[in-house]
């Protein structure tokens, strides 16, 4: 049986104001609810993680205002640009580092990090509250390498994720994406059966799992190291003798909002 937005809606509302809390969803058809990851390859990773130099970052962004891997992301995921920063859908961003780590107050500070912009996406958290309140699992994390990932076309637009994500790491659609670009990628999303992603849906970072899975380092990451500023580094955290275990032994880092228990799988080093 097919219940659309509007309907499911309404049902889930009134669920919620009844005391049924999931049993509303329970009327949608059998099995659709299952985050299907029957046909992605496996990778070698089994956690994940993104270690971030922000002096690397900082000292770039300053000789020449770059913004090299924002461009890769965006130009990879065909992500929009509406011209309204009300509308902004945003993949990876950046923010003053007191607005990134509001917890972490230092009025002494050094000169070189205060008030500047520190790079930010989705943190695939270990334990991620977007996914847990998101009614149709269009959210759902990956159990084989612990990726946030998402399935925009189950998204039903409800943006319980937005409102339970403490990081504003998702955004919602207001337009169509795919007339945004100028130059779209045509292999993004790679879905044969929606080979569109829709208006009125949320989206995030999804760490470039259509490129991990094919071994190859998120976008970002790839222009990163292509002007050799290697100041965004992807491995396995769970390898101990992995490139960003190595680099957490090294130096001192710092996670967004530990103290809120969802486990950020990225770090950035000071």
């Amino acid at each position: 049986m097919g219940v659309d937005r509007r309907d499911f809606l309404k049902i889930a509302g009134f669920g919620a104001l009844v005391g049924l809390g999931g049993k509303a969803i329970e009327i949608l058809a059998p099995g659709e609810l299952e985050a299907s990851t029957e046909n992605i390859p496996l990778t070698k990773g089994k956690r994940w993680s993104m270690v971030i130099d922000i002096r690397k970052c900082l000292e770039k962004q300053e000789k020449d205002g770059c913004k090299e891997c924002i461009i890769a992301c965006h130009r990879e995921h065909n992500v929009p640009d509406w011209g309204n920063p009300k509308h902004e859908v945003k993949w990876v961003w950046q923010d003053s580092y007191e607005h990134v780590f509001p917890g972490q107050p230092n009025e002494y500070i050094e000169d070189g990090i205060r008030h500047k912009p520190v790079i930010m996406m989705c943190n695939h958290c270990v334990n991620p509250p977007c996914v847990r309140v998101c009614p149709t699992q269009a959210t759902f994390k990956r159990e084989e390498d612990g990726i946030v990932s998402m399935d925009m076309h189950r998204c039903i637009g409800c943006r319980f994720c937005m409102a339970a994500c403490p990081y504003g790491s998702r955004s919602f659609n207001w337009g169509n994406p795919r007339k945004a670009p100028k130059d779209l990628n045509p292999d993004f999303p790679t879905n044969r059966t929606y080979p569109e992603r829709s208006m009125g849906v949320v989206e995030k970072c999804n760490f470039c799992v259509e490129l991990v899975t094919k071994g190859e380092l998120p976008a970002c990451v790839q222009a990163c190291d292509k002007i050799k500023v290697h100041a965004l580094n992807f491995g396995d955290l769970a390898d101990p003798e992995s490139n960003v275990r190595k680099l957490l032994r090294k130096r001192y880092s710092i996670r967004r909002k530990p103290e809120l228990g969802t486990e950020p799988n990225i770090f950035y080093i000071i």
